[in-house]
């Protein structure tokens, strides 16, 4: 049975009728239209689908939508713009960190939320918030030199 749901996302807010158990990823993509969120495996494995939801990374494949409810959620499109792209962003273009470009969104979002919490991680820490995100192009070392670039960047 569809309930009445009420999201913000990127600032915005949103009342849908959806099955409280609707994975986030099917609301944002099919309900929506925000494509930045990927479905890779569905199976919260891959990580292209990682949106921040009130700053922490969530694998929206596999986070119901019910327990979205009353949580600020920031997807690809709410970080930045092509005028004014947020320093992840902007990192990341740099170290042209990005080469089929179907894992970035995740990379960047799980970065994001890595430098909020700690905008001074070291090499491992960096791995380690990567490391459920999956690329198979093999931009891995580009991608941990625009998480390091985004930290400096962003350093007060």
């Amino acid at each position: 049975m569809a309930d009445a749901i009420e999201l913000s996302i990127n600032g915005k807010m949103h009342r849908l009728r959806v099955s409280p158990d609707t994975p986030l990823l099917y609301v944002l993509r099919n309900d929506l239209e925000l494509n930045g969120a990927k479905f890779g495996c569905g199976l919260a494995q891959c990580g292209a689908c990682t949106v921040l939801v009130e700053g922490d990374a969530v694998r929206s494949c596999s986070y119901p939508v019910a327990a979205a409810q009353g949580r600020p959620i920031i997807t690809i499109e709410g970080l930045g713009s092509v005028d004014r792209p947020h320093p992840v962003q902007r990192a990341f273009i740099a170290e042209q960190a990005a080469q089929c470009g179907y894992c970035i969104n995740g990379m960047v979002m799980a970065a994001t939320a890595l430098l909020q919490r700690n905008p001074n991680p070291d090499h491992a820490a960096i791995r380690q918030a990567l490391a459920g995100n999956l690329c198979r192009c093999g931009t891995h070392a580009r991608i941990l030199r625009a998480v390091a670039r985004a930290a400096l960047e962003m350093a007060p």
